[in-house]
């Protein structure tokens, strides 16, 4: 994601007083942070060369006014209405295991997505997972990813799989970095399936910087882009912003999403499907 570079009026800002230099310096730091959804502290120490700890503090005096809010390395906007800040990433088992049946559903539909003969990109998540244990029983497609997981378990069946070299995230088990972003980025996908961890009506979010190069790469290169997103991870941002919801094409949840944010999906022309998880079998009285 694109940064706005300091402006000429900013720099001659710098050779005023202290106070001036503050002023200037904590306005940008918010219209930075406004425009991309989140910045790191080490990206904003770098774009104003200052320290950490004075990022930091101007972050501090931010959030005490309302303007954003922190999180752990950085900042996120403000959540506004019902938004709420996603809690730190959980462990990949403990993820699979919150709202299955929602996944489940969720990956059945996000099947009846993918024709036959196409190549389809899978990101990271407990939701694409649920969606590779399915694609593993066809043969007539090439899906290709950077899911150490989903690349063990398609690796047992006769589907075709390609795997993205890169640096090892172990607590994902996935493969980030620019060695995967570049082979992604040379390669055509008929259909990308996004993993996300919040979805807010600014767009969508994940909690890892490492990850996020990837992602878009795998939006650009697709003809079709789908979220797939349980509705839990509904009204909430979490660490980076991902894009708007102007850059996907589709998203499968379980549920109807809240007014703010079906508003902002339809204003970006976004298709809703909905996966109806199955009933609960009624017990034996």
């Amino acid at each position: 994601m694109r940064r706005k570079r300091t402006t000429d009026t900013e720099l001659r800002a710098r050779t005023a007083s202290g106070r001036l230099i503050g002023r200037v310096r904590k306005a940008r730091i918010e219209e930075l942070i406004q425009q991309n959804g989140s910045m790191s502290i080490t990206a904003l120490a770098a774009e104003f060369d200052v320290s950490e700890m004075t990022i930091r503090r101007d972050l501090s005096e931010l959030e005490a006014r309302g303007h954003i809010q922190r999180t752990h390395g950085g900042a996120v906007v403000e959540p506004q209405g019902d938004t709420r800040l996603a809690s730190e990433e959980r462990f990949f088992d403990e993820r699979r295991n919150a709202n299955r049946a929602a996944k489940t559903a969720i990956a059945r539909k996000a099947m009846e997505l993918v024709g036959s003969g196409q190549a389809v990109a899978l990101d990271v998540g407990t939701t694409n997972y649920e969606l590779a244990s399915l694609l593993a029983e066809r043969t007539d497609i090439r899906v290709f990813t950077n899911n150490l997981r989903v690349a063990a378990l398609m690796g047992q069946s006769q589907a075709e799989i390609y795997l993205l070299g890169g640096r090892v995230r172990q607590k994902e088990m996935s493969l980030c970095g620019p060695v995967a972003v570049d082979q992604a980025r040379r390669l055509w996908f008929d259909i990308a399936f996004i993993g996300v961890s919040a979805l807010s009506p600014q767009g969508i979010f994940d909690f890892a910087f490492e990850e996020i190069e990837l992602k878009h790469a795998y939006i650009d290169r697709a003809k079709k882009r789908v979220v797939l997103a349980d509705s839990s991870k509904f009204d909430q941002t979490s660490l980076v912003q991902i894009s708007g919801f102007d850059v996907i094409d589709a998203m499968v949840t379980d549920a109807p999403p809240p007014p703010r944010i079906a508003a902002a999906l339809e204003a970006a022309g976004v298709e809703i499907i909905l996966a109806r998880p199955a009933p609960h079998p009624a017990s034996a009285g």
